[in-house]
């Protein structure tokens, strides 16, 4: 078995592929380690594919790639290089640059003095723009609080052997790796590393794609939206109730005239909560009929071994 498998996602880095695959071959030849580099194409609308097969044609023992049939995402495009993994270690990093591969020694020395499952590379400064910064960062509270996980890691990660046939147990069409890895272990370490400014392109994250992203481990990882819809209708009874009293107060005491309003606040109250958990049943069951339709986690165009 060789010593490290680096699953490379890819999406629109055609410009960034043949440095970083000499930056990869380089730091594994300083640690003296056998490798292989799985690069993923995620059915981009650049050249990638042609980059990739051109890496693989150079450098046949250490090269192979895949391409997928059509964009499933960074996660999925990741487990799927996860199967084709033979090593006895796993490292993930992106295709931008912007985690600079001699980093990986990093990651390698913290493993190892932690004897940990995975460590993470982190960073004290994100090259993000703000919004991309704002909205990963509210991501990962939300892990920390709602799912009591961590609001530390990132795509730049080495993770054991052990962990990985773990995930890979894991079948379910959205798949969100890093949440799926708090589930198996606790032997995490974290180092601090690099992160550049990206060379080429814009990032495939829009606040939108982060947003359904959020939207999605609210859904398949938790029951937070029904607790939601619970204690919402609870309190806006509540507060239906009360309003309602007042009125009823107001007339017994001041007579005064209730009108409209009192019969239009009511059905605005009790519409709105009406339709909100309509509106979260709606979405459990749309990710219902996902999970029963066994959609996979990525489809294969090809292969190159």
């Amino acid at each position: 078995m060789i010593d490290y498998s680096i699953v490379v996602p890819v999406y629109n880095s055609e410009k960034a592929l043949p440095k970083l695959y000499s930056g990869l071959n380089k730091v594994m030849n300083e640690l003296n380690s056998s490798f292989e580099v799985i690069f993923v194409e995620d059915c981009g609308l650049d050249n990638s594919w042609e980059v990739i097969k051109d890496i693989k044609s150079k450098n046949e023992e250490t090269v192979r790639a895949v391409r997928l049939n059509k964009n499933f995402g960074q996660h999925n495009a990741t487990m799927c290089g996860f199967v084709f993994a033979k090593g006895k270690r796993i490292i993930t990093i992106d295709d931008d640059l912007q985690n600079p591969p001699e980093e990986i020694k990093k990651l390698v020395l913290t493993f190892e003095a932690n004897n940990s499952d995975i460590t993470y590379g982190i960073y004290s400064k994100k090259q993000h723009d703000f919004a991309r910064n704002a909205m990963s960062s509210a991501i990962k509270k939300t892990n920390k609080v709602l799912l009591k996980g961590t609001d530390r890691g990132s795509s730049f990660r080495l993770i054991s052997r052990r962990l990985i046939d773990k995930i890979l147990e894991h079948n379910i069409t959205f798949i969100f790796i890093d949440e799926v890895i708090q589930w198996y272990t606790n032997k995490s370490s974290f180092v601090y590393v690099e992160h550049k400014k990206r060379e080429f392109n814009k990032s495939g994250y829009s606040s939108l794609h982060l947003f359904k992203l959020a939207s999605n481990l609210a859904y398949f990882y938790t029951n937070i939206p029904l607790k939601i819809m619970v204690y919402g209708g609870m309190i806006v009874s509540f507060l239906s109730f009360l309003l309602a009293m007042k009125y009823v107060l107001q007339k017994m005491f001041y007579d005064v005239p209730l009108g409209y309003t009192s019969v239009i606040v009511a059905i605005l109250f009790s519409t709105s909560i009406i339709v909100f958990s309509l509106g979260v049943i709606g979405g459990y069951l749309s990710r219902i009929q996902i999970i029963q339709n066994k959609k996979p986690q990525f489809n294969i165009d090809e292969v190159l071994e």
